[in-house]
């Protein structure tokens, strides 16, 4: 029978949700904390308390050694804290003891003593063997006349107070841990709570309430930023959604212009095929068709402005009076007045497209003569003497699909495309355009910042 692979831990870890494992991770750092801090607490403790000891037990046999040094030493030895003392003689026997101590057994014999002195420290001994029912801390000096100091004291008092100081910590740290998960889950609940109502705002926004915007938490955190940056982005993906159906709607509003009259023109002629002048049919059809063509061309270039997000198609070294010069020579109404040398950095087909709809707009409407000037801090000017566009249209012509007169017909004119193709263009490429009277006449200037 063939057995299943166990889930590993991290692939059930990373299926808890976000709250679990924070609460988690956050609980097991605090316990970890806690327990080194209890161990650390202890040590410290037993450690400073022993030293007090020891401090104590040698204070005392320092005493006793000045008094065994000026035999004024008197039977039995006076201690006021506990201190058991012995004074050993030149010959191994005890010769002073405070009150209870033992006055035969030494509590160390003399290989002890004589390793006690030469580590200079105080040092465990175990007070069983001599009715004393805990350990002691033992402290030996040498005195005059082959003397020898012992002093111990009881350590049963500082081994209660660890012992009760470990089970109060056994017992209070767990509680703790246990009040600080709990605690730990409350606040990152209420941490993930915008996020919460981040993510129910979002499943509320569907194509019929595109206009909703994420909740935006009062706090300036993380999630606050979070909140608005999704609904700027928001506002972007609406924004450009509009502009997308503004432009599938004005695209078949002008496809069916020309569509419905090659449709007429040709349900004429087959209806009358005697009467009927094909050659000027032909011609007809021809135009509504290179309209069609030049429509689709203007789209398929707005397309890929859209696609590529504002950025040229290349960036490369672009001799743009090259471009001007190759340009305008296609024109006989235009006039080069001035053609500095400048290089810029883009795509040369696009920067040509530009200059050919600015120079196809003048030529359209000028009376006389266009003029295309180019200058070396990067400023490109078509100018035109034509009826111009009134100040208060001059922004609204670069909008798709944008006709302002009777004389910018569809018969006459495009289809209101090319103005917002050099707009597009020239700001992908980090430039601006504007329009501004000639008087008379109108001025397209562009400016483009030229390579460093």
């Amino acid at each position: 029978m063939a057995e299943f692979p166990a889930a590993r831990p991290s692939a059930w870890w990373r299926r808890q949700g976000l709250r679990f494992r924070l609460t988690v991770v956050a609980v097991a750092v605090l316990a970890v904390a806690l327990a080194v801090s209890a161990s650390v607490l202890l040590s410290v403790l037993d450690r400073t308390l022993l030293a007090t000891v020891d401090e104590s037990v040698s204070r005392q046999a320092h005493t006793v050694r000045v008094q065994a040094d000026a035999g004024t030493l008197t039977t039995p030895i006076t201690t006021h804290d506990g201190t058991i003392v012995q004074v050993i003689g030149a010959d191994g026997r005890i010769t002073h003891v405070t009150y209870g101590a033992d006055r035969l057994v030494p509590l160390l014999d003399a290989r002890g003593r004589a390793r006690a002195l030469e580590e200079g420290r105080a040092t465990f001994v175990d007070g069983h063997p001599y009715a004393i029912p805990a350990q002691l801390r033992v402290v030996v000096l040498s005195a005059d006349r082959g003397q020898t100091v012992i002093a111990a004291r009881s350590v049963s008092e500082i081994q209660t107070s660890v012992r009760t100081a470990g089970r109060v910590l056994l017992v209070g740290t767990p509680l703790l841990v246990v009040l600080l998960a709990g605690a730990s889950w409350m606040i990152v609940g209420r941490t993930l709570r915008p996020i919460t109502a981040l993510r129910r705002g979002a499943a509320e926004i569907t194509h019929t309430a595109r206009s909703r915007r994420l909740p935006v938490p009062e706090s300036r955190d993380e999630v606050h930023s979070l909140a608005t940056t999704l609904n700027d982005m928001l506002a972007r993906l609406e924004e450009a959604e509009k502009r997308q159906r503004a432009l599938v709607s004005d695209a078949a509003h002008e496809l069916r212009s020309p569509l419905a009259s090659i449709r007429l023109q040709l349900e004429v002629a087959l209806g009358h095929p005697q009467g009927q002048d094909w050659p000027e049919t032909a011609e007809g059809v021809l135009e509504d068709t290179l309209r069609l063509s030049r429509l689709a061309e203007d789209l398929l270039a707005l397309a890929r402005l859209d696609e590529r997000g504002g950025v040229p198609a290349r960036r490369e070294p672009v001799d743009l009076d090259e471009v001007v010069r190759q340009t305008a020579e296609r024109y006989a109404e235009v006039r080069l007045a001035a053609c500095d040398p400048v290089e810029v950095r883009g795509d040369a087909m696009d920067l040509s497209r530009v200059l050919t709809n600015l120079i196809d707009n003048a030529v359209r409407h000028t009376a006389s003569k266009v003029e295309v000037a180019l200058t070396a801090d990067g400023i490109l000017t078509v100018t035109d003497d034509g009826p111009g566009i009134p100040e208060e249209d001059r922004e609204r012509v670069f909008n798709r699909f944008t006709r302002l007169d009777t004389g910018r017909s569809r018969d006459e004119g495009g289809a209101g495309l090319g103005l917002a193709i050099v707009r597009e263009t020239v700001r992908a490429h980090g430039g601006t355009v504007h329009l501004e009277d000639a008087s008379p006449g109108l001025r397209a200037v562009v400016s483009l910042p030229p390579s460093l």
